[in-house]
């Protein structure tokens, strides 16, 4: 029978690191050989996963969020106030509204916050441990206190680790520690009585920025030092665009029903109606002003689109940057695997005057065999997509490579570019390095004339190229950063990267949607040219990384226009660029996948990074594409942008039909004997106008508003809505007259007849409103949109003929008022498509005279 292993008392951190190696492990139960996989399951089972206790929205934080809406706190006054004037009608109506609007709120957002968490539990972080003696990939959230853990460039550490071996190790301990520079590693343990130090240990969330390392996890989730940090703090993310679109709009509205309330109700107060009923009735006005269900609508359209997203392989980390993504204007990339096959096949190696060499390519084995931590197997740990490659190919696995011994090393970093070993056969002791050809030969003491006309020449064949050179090291035991010089270079790695088959018309989608793309590489200008010539980008000017580092902030900007390809970039420059095109007033992506591009993920509007990314790029992003492909994105760009279409449809919509209902209802209560309708009626009004627009995020959407991207523009909102909704007011006020001078209505009958004609009207419309085509015949909206808008239509129509007509007080309506209500509805229709056709044309003209970066949002 298996007996379970029994879990190891906790160690403190701090302890761990002056203990010796086999004391920490055994204290932690483990061994040189790591944990087994039964006792692996055992302490998950007892410790819990290896995640941070993040700020998680639960269903009473989703409730508590919706009862704090403004609007809702003043519809719950406005129905104290009907239940201190004995109106228990008026009460039950507002009442009703607010549990409906509080539980359409709720139900959308928690059905939103729910489909989020199913796209975050999509994208999975992996570490590599050594279990049941053997190498293993296990999710982090799996890893426990005892396991062995294989640390490598770019890795984000997943737990507090004590390191038994180590490797040039340095780590990023910003996130923690707020240092800039990385801290350098040792496996060594401090001497007695010295002071508390974490020389020897790493640290959960750092990022190792070079060397290698292999070390035991001593506490996991929670228990860790950043774990610690998690519990206290909150998590507030910085403002999109979109949300300070939508807080600049919010302000506007507030606004508005400021003055609403202000006017209408003293005036009311003084010369018709009492001080409780005028205040009633102005704050049913103000209320009506307002889109109560705007909140919703984005929540349902975000979700809704996070969705459609997931099913084209684009996982949204974050609901609202799915805005910032459709309004993108300016795209870096980085070429491999995104432009190309991203599928790295090994060419030839050379010499230093371009012949094949079977000699280069033993100095380039004996340097990848090795660069392995010691205790991991060599060819099972490989950093590079290079080094990978040049093992799979054939002629390395026939090539006699020696026996290399491997004594020291220094692993690749992205400041050197290059990795160097120390190794040995028994016969000769030698230095070898590869890396970045400058770098290569920067280090070299010989470089043969003719060897830049042979780089060169790759370089414009396309081919990805590694240097690699040698010297003698007799009697060396170890090597620094000082060793590397003197070396003899002996030649060139070639490596293939061909184009993706459908990356060309991935890009002319991406221009077709007014996305301009610029490449940022790694890589030499030649190679990068050559591929954008292969897919027909247009080239401008080309700038790599050491004139970058000589141009001023001013000379650069000004220089981003006219440029394509920024090559040979270091990581910092990445995130210059982005700033400085931000500075422009581009909305900017940026795509990228490696340790290397976490900052300039962070600093874009929108980072993208890929699934199989470094950990830490995958962090930093916000949205993850499964697989890394220029049509995937612009499936998301297309989809972010119908987003805010649809958004913004029921903001035009709303605005504008609601000011109409407003300034019409205000100027009856000044003219009129009676109020032209109830503030019930007002309010019920306004709630199935709403209801009916729910469906808006399901609604169709031109293709021509998906060709350029759009901004919350607060001025083309006020300009649509004293268009339109005085529009709505002249029709109001033809029936207010039909019903005054020639149906002679008692206020009753009015009220009913304005409700009928304001709703009818008003839902109706939305068919005219929701696009710049003539509706029906060249736009048709959605289904689901077709049916709950003329569906409500009929239900409002309905009312004053149906058994709770007395209850809403209303009566039913004549023959003839409908004989009045059809032509009127007609020219009202008419009259907005005209008016439609000279706004936006009128729009069009302003935004050429503002200039092509400045476009008008879809309507």
């Amino acid at each position: 029978m298996n007996v379970s292993p029994p879990a190891p008392s906790p160690i403190d951190l701090d302890a761990a690191a002056h203990l010796a190696d086999d004391d920490v492990l055994a204290s932690l139960g483990s061994s040189r050989k790591g944990l087994t996989a039964l006792e692996a399951a055992v302490r998950l089972a007892a410790a819990g996963a290896n995640e941070l206790q993040t700020h998680v929205i639960g269903p009473l934080d989703v409730l508590i969020g919706q009862v704090k809406n403004p609007l809702l706190i003043l519809l719950a006054g406005t129905a104290g106030i009907s239940i201190v004037l004995h109106d228990a009608t008026d009460a039950t109506i507002i009442l009703a509204i607010i549990v409906l609007s509080v539980g359409l709120g709720f139900i959308n957002e928690f059905r939103a916050q729910k489909a989020l968490a199913d796209l975050h539990k999509q994208i999975r972080h992996t570490a590599r441990v050594i279990r049941d003696g053997l190498p293993a990939a296990v999710p982090v959230t799996d890893l426990v206190a005892g396991d062995l853990v294989v640390l490598g460039v770019g890795d984000v550490v997943p737990a507090d680790i004590r390191l038994l071996e180590c490797h040039g190790l340095t780590c990023d301990e910003a996130v923690i520690t707020g240092e800039s520079l990385p801290a350098d590693k040792t496996a060594a343990v401090p001497a007695a009585g010295a002071a508390t130090s974490l020389a020897s240990c790493v640290l959960m969330g750092t990022i190792v920025r070079a060397g290698a390392a292999q070390g035991v996890v001593v506490a996991t989730g929670p228990a860790t030092r950043i774990g610690t940090i998690a519990k206290r703090l909150g998590t507030r993310l910085p403002e999109t665009t979109f949300q300070h679109g939508l807080r600049e709009f919010s302000a506007l509205l507030v606004w508005i029903t400021a003055i609403v309330t202000l006017v209408v109700f003293p005036v009311l107060a003084v010369v018709h109606h009492s001080f409780f009923e005028s205040l009633l009735f102005a704050l049913a006005i103000a209320v009506s002003l307002t889109p109560q269900l705007l909140p919703a609508i984005v929540t349902v359209s975000l979700a809704t689109g996070a969705r459609n997203m997931a099913r084209r392989a684009v996982l949204v980390k974050r609901l609202v940057s799915i805005e910032d993504l459709g309004n993108m204007t300016v795209l870096f990339t980085d070429k491999t695997g995104t432009l190309t096959e991203g599928k790295m096949g090994f060419a030839d190696a050379i010499d230093v005057a371009g012949r094949h060499s079977d000699a280069v390519l033993q100095l380039a084995m004996a340097c990848t065999r090795t660069v392995a931590p010691a205790s991991d197997v060599s060819d099972g740990n490989v950093v590079s997509a290079l080094d990978a490659a040049l093992l799979a190919s054939p002629w390395a696995k026939s090539l006699d490579a020696g026996n290399w011994r491997l004594l020291d090393q220094l692993p690749f970093d992205y400041d050197r570019r290059r990795g160097t070993v120390l190794v040995d056969d028994g016969r000769q002791r030698l230095i070898v390095t590869k890396g970045a050809p400058e770098a290569v030969v920067a280090a070299c003491s010989n470089v043969p004339a003719g060897f830049d006309g042979v780089l060169r020449g790759q370089f414009a064949a396309g081919a990805r190229v590694i240097a690699v050179a040698s010297r003698e090291a007799s009697g060396t035991a170890t090597i620094g950063a000082a060793d590397e010089h003197g070396f003899t270079l002996a030649g060139l790695l070639t490596f293939n990267d061909p184009p993706k088959a459908d990356a060309a018309d991935s890009i002319a989608r991406l221009e077709k949607l007014g996305i301009t793309l610029k490449i940022i590489t790694g890589d030499n200008e030649l190679v990068a040219q050559k591929i954008c010539r292969d897919l027909a980008i247009p080239i401008g000017a080309t700038l790599n990384g050491t004139q970058l580092a000589a141009m001023t902030d001013e000379t650069l900007k000004a220089a981003l226009g006219e440029t394509t390809i920024f090559a040979r970039i270091a990581p910092d420059q990445k995130a210059r660029l982005i700033k400085l095109q931000l500075a422009s007033g581009d909305t900017v992506g940026f795509l990228g996948d490696g340790v290397n591009d976490a900052i300039a993920l962070h600093d874009a509007d929108v980072g993208i990074s890929v699934e199989s990314a470094a950990d830490v790029a995958k962090d930093a992003a916000d949205i993850v594409l499964v697989t890394k492909d220029l049509g995937i994105l612009a499936d998301g760009v297309s989809e972010g942008r119908r987003i805010f279409a649809n958004t913004i449809k029921y903001v035009l919509m709303a605005t504008s039909s609601n000011f109409g209902n407003t300034l019409s209802t205000a100027v009856g209560s000044l003219i009129l004997p009676f109020l032209p309708m109830l503030p019930s009626q007002i309010l019920l009004n306004n709630l199935l106008y709403d209801m009916s627009e729910m469906t808006i995020p399901t609604d169709n959407v031109d293709e021509e508003t998906l060709l350029r991207p759009a901004h919350w523009d607060m001025g083309l909102i006020r300009r649509f809505m004293l268009v339109f909704g005085p529009l709505s007011s002249l029709a109001d006020m033809v029936i207010f007259g039909a019903m005054l001078l020639f149906l002679h209505f008692s206020p009753i009958a009015f009220r009913s007849g304005y409700f009928l004609e304001s709703f009818v009207t008003q839902t109706l419309i939305i068919f005219a409103i929701r696009t710049r085509r003539v509706p029906f015949l060249r736009s048709r909206a959605s289904r689901p949109l077709t049916l709950t808008t003329i569906g409500v239509a009929l239900v409002g129509a309905a009312l004053p003929f149906s058994p709770f007509a007395a209850f809403f007080g209303f009566v039913p309506l004549p023959l003839p008022f409908f004989g009045v209500l059809a032509p009127v509805a007609i020219a009202y229709v008419l009259l907005v498509e005209l008016a439609k056709k000279w706004f936006f044309r009128h729009a069009e003209a302003k935004i050429a005279l503002r200039g092509p970066q400045s476009q008008p949002m879809p309507a």
